[in-house]
């Protein structure tokens, strides 16, 4: 869960990102919401990657130059790169420059070309980790996790697939992101919302 902003009012309350437009759009439409497309779930696990060590908001300043420079994370493409590429990506101001976090994306391409083709799914692997019964509500950020028994799972299924940078804290903040899991707080508007749209989901996935 990113970090929670110090004592936001009533009116304003967000789990984290009140004060910036761009971070508070993404916590009241985005983090929580479920997604089920392998491109999707890539996407978010490769810019999960880059975050490690880093806060959120620095990846999601960046994230439309970060669907630039990988070609809107197609994993058909970004699985193609060859030294060429890394270099190129080594040399972008507009991303992370970190080699093994670059190098990891491109690996994690075609890990999941190679899942895909053995009729697996990145997406069948996310959600299988969704926890049942689902935990309770938080109520405050102390109930949050940084890592769960599902977590830890889901990080070791994705290494044995040839995945890297998916340790259990990485998988469970993709997890939350996705909608594996929903942390919204208990008093948190955004909330009801992101329970709405998995709730629609699952009723197509039924």
């Amino acid at each position: 869960m990113p970090a929670s902003p110090a004592s936001p009012s009533p009116a304003t309350f967000r789990c984290f990102g009140t004060g910036d437009a761009l971070y508070e759009a993404y916590h009241d439409t985005e983090w929580g919401h479920p997604v089920r497309d392998d491109r999707g779930l890539f996407e978010r696990v490769s810019l999960e990657a880059f975050q490690s060590g880093l806060s959120w908001i620095t990846v999601l300043r960046r994230r439309e130059t970060f669907r630039a420079a990988f070609d809107g994370f197609d994993p058909e493409v970004v699985a193609a790169y060859g030294d060429a590429d890394v270099a190129r990506l080594l040399a972008d101001p507009g991303i992370i420059r970190n080699r093994a976090k670059v190098e990891a994306t491109v690996a994690n391409a075609r890990a999941l070309l190679a899942l895909q083709a053995a009729g697996g799914s990145l997406t069948e692997l996310f959600w299988s980790a969704a926890p049942d019964p689902a935990p309770p509500v938080p109520q405050g950020p102390g109930d949050v996790p940084a890592t769960t028994p599902e977590s830890v799972a889901l990080a070791k299924s994705l290494k044995a697939k040839g995945f890297r940078f998916v340790g259990p804290t990485t998988a469970y903040a993709a997890m939350q992101a996705c909608g594996v899991v929903d942390d919204h707080l208990g008093e948190c508007p955004a909330r009801a919302a992101a329970e709405r749209a998995r709730a629609a989901i699952e009723e197509v996935h039924a």
